[in-house]
């Protein structure tokens, strides 16, 4: 059996593969709740044989939406709309998954389609984004957050357990702490982003302050028998970007405090990418580096496309599991496909049966 349709058990959790459906905004939400896009956006990856579907960013506070069309779960009723989702996901075989995260200074932004930059401080559906430092991201985001004082950051805190929470009672069985791309906790964490001068920046320590506090106090909440994770993004791959040593000393903690699995990626903390290498599966050599140094289970994204390629990453030890995107909006039936690349024996069954019946291979 090839080792993307192998199953892959994670606490009390079995992935009957280790194709992932990566979290991607849809930004099809209103004032934070979800609806039948969301049902369908996310049943389809489950009909199509994913063994794991991670839910979009999903903000734990109304400023932590990255735009008006982000999904919230800052409330019971927000998160009673994942019910369905969360029922389907099971129905038709795949673990259902969320991110939990906060956009800190990258909120307040229009929907891609409709610009992708921030919000004019008129328009009556923005908000003040928040974040370590009163400075901007830039380019496209020029907004200057409010930096955050320590009730803040507490408030923060608490509504991210707020969420696992409520992530927790509606069914969800595996959490996702989004701590990358340059939101609110990867901030915090980037000499890039966070120009504090109290114990919350400056040094390795008063960097990772806010997310292994954060992390701490969702593990509290999250159950022991199910997968709890976190999205680091490990470097900027630019000057004045972490060391990536330092992204693994931060992995190792995380792993003391009870993280299970590391999701590997990108920092995104300045609007200059020139430095990432980009290329097909380029992030699989940092996965595995990960895995290794911190001795932890460890996903990887970006670029990976073919059945073949994601065999190789899973084989070589560069990953335990497989994060799909933007191939999976392509082809939603990418894991049928896979298996009859990698000559998986009845490839058709690893749909579910009401479509496996009509197919002939």
């Amino acid at each position: 059996m090839p080792r993307l349709f192998e199953p892959f058990g994670l606490k009390d959790i079995t992935l009957k593969n280790r194709i992932a459906v990566s979290p991607m905004c849809q930004y099809s939400a209103e004032d934070g709740f979800i609806n039948d896009w969301h049902l369908v956006h996310l049943g389809a990856h489950a009909i199509g044989g994913a063994g794991l579907v991670i839910a979009e960013a999903t903000a734990v506070a109304p400023e932590g939406r990255i735009t008006p069309g982000c999904a919230g779960i800052w409330s019971d009723d927000r998160a009673a709309r994942f019910a369905p989702v969360v029922s389907f996901l099971k129905t038709h075989g795949a673990v259902p998954g969320i991110q939990i995260a906060h956009a800190g200074r990258k909120a307040a932004a229009n929907r891609p389609w409709e610009g992708d930059d921030h919000m004019k401080p008129d328009d009556p559906r923005t908000w003040q984004p928040i974040g370590p430092s009163a400075n901007a991201f830039g380019a496209n985001l020029p907004r200057v957050p409010q930096a955050m004082t320590r009730d803040d950051i507490a408030r923060v805190r608490g509504d991210f357990v707020a969420a696992a929470k409520r992530a927790r009672d509606v069914g969800f069985e595996w959490l996702e702490v989004h701590f990358a791309h340059g939101y609110l906790g990867q901030s915090f964490f980037s000499p890039l982003a966070n120009k504090r001068t109290d114990e919350y920046g400056g040094s390795f320590e008063n960097r990772a302050r806010f997310l292994l506090e954060t992390f701490s106090a969702v593990r509290e909440v999250w159950p022991q028998n199910l997968p709890l994770t976190v999205r680091l993004g490990i470097s900027d791959f630019q000057e004045g970007s972490q060391p990536i040593e330092e992204s693994i000393e931060l992995v190792r903690r995380f792993k003391a405090l009870g993280l299970d699995l590391i999701d590997v990626s990108v920092g995104f903390n300045t609007p200059d990418v020139s430095g990432v290498p980009w290329g097909p599966g380029f992030m699989a050599p940092f996965a595995e580096r990960v895995r290794r140094e911190a001795e932890i289970p460890a996903a990887v994204s970006w670029f990976i496309t073919e059945a073949a390629q994601a065999e190789a990453i899973l084989r070589d030890g560069q990953a335990d599991l497989i994060f799909l995107g933007q191939i999976m909006l392509d082809d939603p039936h990418w894991p049928y496909h896979a298996a009859k690349a990698l000559g998986v024996p009845n490839a058709k069954w690893t749909l579910p049966a009401p479509y496996a019946h009509w197919i002939r291979t």
